[in-house]
């Protein structure tokens, strides 16, 4: 048995405005997410932690565990998404 453990918990939540130029800010400086909240369903345009850029097609309602810098207006049709730290 493994004692690895998995920090799941968040301990802050900024609401997304998917932006093509504009980075998600958090306020203690921190510069990606430990995940992303999905209130409704559709496609995410991500700019991730390592400056990839990545199309997550039909994304469901739920937490999901992706380490981004930006969502990108261009390609997203989900919404009601909150970046979680």
């Amino acid at each position: 048995m493994s004692n690895l453990k998995v920090d799941v918990s968040y301990e802050h939540g900024v609401a997304i405005t998917p932006s093509d130029t504009v980075a998600i800010s958090h306020p203690s400086g921190q510069t990606y997410t430990k995940a992303v909240y999905v209130g409704t369903t559709g496609n995410i345009t991500a700019i991730m932690a390592d400056s990839s850029s990545v199309l997550f097609s039909n994304v469901p309602v739920g937490f999901h565990t992706i380490s981004v810098t930006r969502i990108l207006s261009t390609g997203t049709t989900a919404s009601n998404l909150v970046a979680l730290y």
